[in-house]
C-alpha cells in the first residue's frame, strides 16, 4: 500500500466534505436498484455508503426501516426498539427517516435523551438490559453509524434481541425486502412526518449515557484506577462517546482529561490516514497522530472510533499499540484477574488476528474459539458465558462482567480503553511493557495486511475456494500444516482462505465493497520471512482463483 505524503497531517480545508452538498444528495439522489452499487447491501457491519455516490440515501433508509418492521412482525419482536446515531453528517438525517417509518408502523422507539449521540455498545447494553429475564416482548435496536469510515459515509445496522450484530440470515432477509421496496418505488413503505413521529405516543426518550456509565464498575475495576491517580488522556475523535468520558471521570473520580471535545461532521481536526483519507480509526498511527504527540503528557492515553466500538491505546513506553499486541495483553491479563469467570470460558478471536493470542491462550490453559471475520460470530458465546473475552484484529473487543455475565454482544471500545488503565494501575507497567514481556516468552511476531486488485468474478472465486484448490505443499520455506476455508472454532465458511505453517500464516479474503482482495500475514521469524509469506501468498491465491493480469 502506497503511503500518501500527507498521511498523519491535517487535511487541506479545500478537501473537506461539502456538507450542504452531502445532505442535499441524501434527500435528492434516488438510487437505481439495477445498479449493484446503489442497492441495499449489508456487509459485515450493516449497510454503508456515501450519499454522493447514491449508496446511502433517504430511499435506502426508508426501505430498510420498513423491512426491519416487517422482520419484527415476522419474528414477533414487539418490545421497544433502541435507536441511536453517531456524529457523521448523514446520521441525523437517517435517524429522522428511520423514525418516520418506525412511528408509522407503531413501533415503540427509544431515542436518546436530549438528542445525545449514542455509542454502539450503549445500544447493545440497553437491549440486553431490557431483555434480561424476559421471554416475550423483547427489544432490539438500530445503530446509525458507518464506524470509522470517512465523513461522507453513512451507515445503518440492525441489532436483533441478542444485542449483537445481526447474522447473515437476518441481514439477507432485510436486504432482500428493502431492495424490493426500492424496485417498487417505495410502494408499501409506511411513513409519517418527522414532527408527528417525534410526538407520537410510541416515541420515548431514553438515558443511554447514565444507564451505561452507572454499570461500568461491573466490568472494569474503577476503584483501582481511581486509587492509582494515573494521569489519563482520552480523545473521542469527535465520535458518539464524546459526552460520555467526563461523566465517567466524575462518577468514578478518575484523573482523566478529554483532549478534544469537538464535534464537527467534516472531522477537520483529524490527521489523514495512510491513503490521505479522513478516517476516525484508533488503530491507525496516521489517524492517531495528534494523540500520539501527547503520549508523554499522560501516563496512558486512549481513543475510540466514531461509534466507540473500537479502541486505540497510546502508552508512554511504545506509543500506539497495534491492535493485535493489545488484544494479546488483554487475554493474558483478564483471564488471570477475573476469578469469578467460568473456568472453561474460551478466548474468541477472528482468524486474521495474531497467533500470539493462540500462544497466550494455550499458556493459560484456555480453549481457543477461532471464527471468520465478523463480530456476529461471538454473540452466542458471550450470551451463554462460554466466551470470556473476544477480539478482532481491527481493534474490536468485548468481555464479560466480573461475575461472568454478559456485558455487551457488540464491540465496545470504552471498556478495553478503561481496562488499559486498570492494567497499568494494578501491574505497575503499561500494556506496551507487558506485551514486550510476552514477546520474550512466546516470540515476537510481525504482521501486515495488503490489498490486491480483483474482479468481481475473481472475488467470487476466492470466496468459494476449497482446500483442494491449493496445490502448494510449502509456504516461505516451511511445510504447510493446514489449509482452511472453514474456521476451526465454529466450522463457518471463511469466505476465503487461511494457510498455516509452523512460524506463521496468511489469510486472504475478498473485499465486500471494493474490487480488491485482502491478504493478512504474520511471521514469528522476522520481516524478511513476512515479506516472503506475503509474496508467496499472492502467488497461491492468484493461482487458485486463476487471476489474469
Amino acid at each position: 500500500m502506497e503511503l500518501n505524503p500527507r498521511a498523519g497531517k491535517l487535511a487541506d480545508p479545500n478537501s473537506l466534505v461539502n456538507l450542504p452538498k452531502l445532505i442535499s444528495a441524501y434527500y435528492t439522489n434516488v438510487p437505481d436498484p439495477s445498479v449493484r452499487e446503489q442497492r441495499v447491501s449489508f456487509g459485515t457491519s450493516g449497510h454503508r455508503g456515501s450519499a454522493l455516490k447514491t449508496a446511502f440515501n433517504e430511499w435506502h433508509i426508508l426501505a430498510i426501516s420498513q423491512a426491519i418492521c416487517l422482520y419484527r412482525k415476522h419474528k414477533q419482536i414487539d418490545g421497544p426498539l433502541f435507536l441511536g446515531m453517531d456524529t457523521h453528517a448523514l446520521s441525523m438525517p437517517a435517524l429522522a427517516s428511520a423514525l418516520e417509518v418506525l412511528a408509522a408502523n407503531g413501533v415503540e422507539v427509544m431515542i436518546a435523551a436530549e438528542d445525545e449521540y449514542v455509542p454502539t455498545p450503549a445500544i447493545s447494553f440497553a437491549i440486553l438490559t431490557y431483555n434480561r429475564g424476559r421471554k416475550t416482548g423483547l427489544a432490539d435496536g438500530i445503530v446509525i453509524t458507518p464506524s470509522h469510515n470517512p465523513p461522507d459515509d453513512g451507515g445503518f445496522k440492525y441489532n436483533p434481541p441478542n444485542g449483537g450484530p445481526a447474522d447473515g440470515s437476518v441481514t439477507s432477509w432485510i436486504e432482500a425486502r428493502a431492495n424490493e421496496f426500492l424496485e417498487n418505488g417505495l410502494k408499501g413503505v409506511q411513513r409519517i412526518s418527522v414532527q408527528k413521529a417525534l410526538h407520537a405516543s410510541t416515541t420515548h426518550r431514553y438515558d443511554y449515557l447514565n444507564a451505561y456509565v452507572a454499570a461500568l464498575a461491573q466490568v472494569v475495576d474503577m476503584d483501582v484506577i481511581r486509587d492509582s491517580k494515573l494521569n489519563l488522556g482520552v480523545d473521542p475523535l469527535g465520535g458518539a462517546g464524546v459526552h460520555y468520558w467526563e461523566p465517567i471521570a466524575d462518577r468514578y473520580h478518575l484523573n482523566l482529561t478529554v483532549v478534544n471535545h469537538t464535534v464537527d461532521p467534516t472531522f477537520r481536526f483529524m490527521t489523514l490516514d495512510w491513503d490521505g483519507q479522513i478516517r476516525m480509526d484508533p488503530s491507525s498511527p496516521y489517524a492517531m497522530q495528534s494523540l500520539i504527540d501527547l503520549k508523554d503528557k499522560f501516563d496512558l492515553a486512549f481513543a475510540c472510533d466514531t461509534d466507540h466500538d473500537r479502541h486505540g491505546i497510546v502508552t508512554r513506553s511504545v506509543g500506539l499499540l497495534p491492535p493485535n499486541h493489545y488484544l494479546s495483553v488483554l487475554v493474558y491479563y483478564l483471564f488471570q484477574h477475573r476469578p469469578r469467570w467460568n473456568k472453561a470460558a474460551a478466548v474468541g478471536k477472528t482468524l486474521v488476528s495474531s497467533q500470539m493470542i493462540d500462544r497466550v491462550t494455550a499458556k493459560l490453559g484456555r480453549p481457543l474459539y477461532e471464527v471468520p471475520v465478523g463480530f456476529k460470530w461471538f454473540v452466542d458465546g458471550l450470551l451463554d458465558g462460554s466466551l470470556g473475552f473476544v477480539g478482532e484484529e481491527s481493534a474490536g473487543a468485548s468481555f464479560v462482567r466480573f461475575d461472568g455475565d454478559v456485558w455487551t454482544t457488540d464491540k465496545d471500545g470504552m471498556i478495553p480503553s478503561l481496562v488499559a488503565a486498570e492494567i497499568t494501575a494494578r501491574m505497575g507497567h503499561d500494556p506496551g511493557e507487558l506485551y514486550a514481556d510476552l514477546t520474550r516468552e512466546f516470540g515476537e511476531p510481525v504482521y501486515e495486511r495488503f490489498e490486491a486488485p480483483a474482479t468481481p468474478e475473481q472475488k467470487a472465486a476466492l470466496a468459494k475456494l476449497s482446500p483442494e484448490q491449493v496445490n502448494s505443499k510449502e509456504l516461505a520455506g516451511e511445510a504447510i500444516q493446514a489449509v482452511l476455508t472453514n474456521a476451526p472454532g465454529n466450522g463457518a465458511a471463511i469466505g476465503g482462505l487461511k494457510v498455516v505453517v509452523k512460524s506463521g500464516w496468511f489469510a486472504a479474503r475478498p473485499s465486500g465493497t471494493e474490487n480488491i482482495y485482502k491478504i493478512y500475514a504474520e511471521s514469528f521469524r522476522g520481516s524478511d520471512h513476512l515479506q516472503r509469506l506475503l509474496e508467496e501468498a499472492q502467488l497461491i491465491v492468484n493461482e487458485a482463483i486463476a487471476v489474469k493480469r
